[in-house]
């Protein structure tokens, strides 16, 4: 009988203790999967290379330093960027205009010509930002940044206009006018931030628009010469109306847009931001200008944000963080076609506004800071590059899929989540902080009718502490300076190399299958190469 009893007790907790231990499993919540189901056979289209269509730059002087060339020249090559988009191309420190004693123009082309002939040595083109004012032309002594930008209107604006000609022309005689014909010609920036960029009414723009378009079209009817280059998407309804109306010529609409919640202009780095929770911001701006352009009397008008980011200050360290690549990734998916260039500003932290800076993370526009360190936001536009030129049908937000002529396969797969605390933190007391990236559980690329045969997978990553150099500047505990040796210890940890690389045997029809855990704002680049 006691032996007995003995069983039933061994029984009766071996079977309490499996329902414990099932009615845990119950409760536990199930970890999220993601999973991208490709079809290598079924092509979407040819890949929008919008997104390095352009790139910003601080001023056109600033190109004249030796390692602004240099950066530029590596971004060119790793992210592929076609156009260049800057300030203070006719500013007083790039010496293009003055006026003798007796009020006659004199123009001299030394220093453009040392910037605009590197960037045709590098293989890019300008996008010709025609501002700001030469003393010698201006109408006050209103000036803008560190370097003193005039931002007043045209005391004479036929001189102005002769101006604007005798530069095309020069550039027509430098570099030809087949070249020329493929570049861009955008008069002033945002002159909607009155007295900040433009000193005048939107009238006084609109007759500057004027004059400018005249004078570029005049060399060459075939030139492409467009505007208003506002801050916000302001002005570009107007703009066409006003073009349509007065038979002004237009070829394309610019604007700007940055994802933080107030303002647009603090060069000096004085003011807080806040990362717009808003899943839209940017992107929504976009997509609305296409729709006003589509409305309007021209609606075959190209589109070009010629700045965009995170945020609108050079003092802003969502700039340094892991989540401006997740960010910069989602918004140009969001964008899709909608636009004919999404011109990131800026590509480096060579960039002078406020003057020179002191610190090597300062939270500054670019993807490289000062030194040449890359910044997360770097190896999201240098994965995006890496994309084959056919996309293939794929339904998940946040991934391209491609592949190349050669059978090649690429996939970019990320995570976008907003971490920001909201309105009661600034984005300058959050984003300087270790920031863990949490779970968000696994991530599955499905790949059907892989053609069979030997293939390298090469995975690359950015994200928390992975090519995320600020994270390894803070374990550094935020020097002021930087050492050489420290310089060049945050470069080699944070290089881009492989985190992995394997040979796979694709063969019997079987798909190409890859499981990941992924982190929030993790980026992946899978790159599939047969052998």
């Amino acid at each position: 009988m006691k032996k007995t009893l003995f069983l039933l007790a061994i029984l009766n907790y071996s079977l309490s203790g499996k329902l414990i231990a099932q009615s845990s499993k119950q409760n536990k919540p199930a970890i999220p999967e993601r999973v991208l189901q490709i079809d290598f056979n079924k092509v979407a289209g040819k890949t929008n290379t919008m997104y390095n269509a352009c790139v910003g730059a601080g001023r056109a002087n600033e190109g004249l330093r030796a390692d602004w060339q240099q950066q530029l020249a590596y971004v060119r090559k790793e992210c592929g960027f076609r156009y260049i988009r800057m300030h203070g191309l006719l500013t007083d420190d790039m010496a293009v205009y003055k006026e003798d004693n007796h009020g006659k123009p004199e123009y001299n082309y030394m220093y453009v010509d040392v910037l605009f002939d590197f960037l045709h040595s590098i293989g890019m083109k300008p996008f010709v930002e025609l501002g700001f004012m030469p003393s010698a032309l201006a109408s006050g002594p209103q000036t803008i940044f560190w370097w003193r930008g005039n931002v007043t209107p045209p005391r004479d604006y036929n001189k102005w206009a002769d101006l604007i000609r005798n530069v095309v022309q020069h550039f027509t005689e430098r570099y030809g006018a087949e070249e020329v014909k493929t570049w861009y010609f955008e008069v002033w920036n945002e002159p909607n931030l009155s007295p900040g960029f433009w000193t005048g009414t939107q009238a006084d723009y609109f007759k500057l628009y004027k004059y400018t378009a005249e004078a570029v079209k005049s060399v060459n009817k075939a030139y492409r010469v467009g505007g208003p280059g506002t801050a916000g998407a302001a002005w570009e309804s107007e703009t066409i109306d006003y073009c349509h109306k007065n038979n002004v010529p237009i070829d394309f609409i610019s604007t700007h847009a940055y994802g933080v919640k107030q303002g647009f202009l603090d060069e000096y780095g004085n003011g807080g931001t806040v990362l717009d929770k808003n899943p839209m911001s940017v992107s929504g701006d976009v997509l609305q200008s296409r729709r006003e352009i589509a409305a309007s009397p021209m609606p075959n008008l190209e589109l070009h944000y010629t700045e965009w980011s995170a945020s609108y200050t050079p003092a802003d360290p969502i700039h340094d963080s892991y989540h401006e690549a997740a960010y910069v990734l989602q918004k140009l998916k969001q964008v899709g076609s909608a636009a004919n260039s999404m011109s990131y500003w800026v590509f480096t932290d060579i960039f002078e506004e406020s003057g020179p800076r002191f610190t090597p993370f300062h939270g500054g526009f670019g993807m490289l800071n000062t030194q040449g360190i890359n910044k997360p936001v770097f190896y999201a536009y240098q994965f995006i590059n890496r994309l084959g030129d056919l996309e293939l049908a794929n339904n998940d937000s946040c991934s391209w899929v491609c592949r190349d002529s050669t059978g090649n396969v690429q996939a970019l797969v990320w995570d976008f989540t907003n971490t920001h605390p909201g309105d009661s933190v600034h984005n300058q007391v959050y984003y300087i902080r270790d920031l863990p990236a949490r779970s968000k559980g696994k991530l599955k690329v499905n790949i059907a009718n892989v053609p069979d045969g030997m293939y390298a997978l090469e995975m690359y990553k950015t994200g928390y502490r992975c090519n995320d150099a600020y994270s390894t500047y803070l374990t550094m505990g935020r020097p002021a300076q930087l050492t050489r040796q420290q310089v060049e210890q945050i470069k080699k940890q944070n290089d881009g190399s492989p985190v992995s690389r394997e040979v796979i045997t694709i063969k019997n029809g079987m798909p190409f299958l890859k499981e990941l855990e992924i982190r929030e704002n993790d980026v992946y680049f899978l790159n599939l190469v047969r052998l």
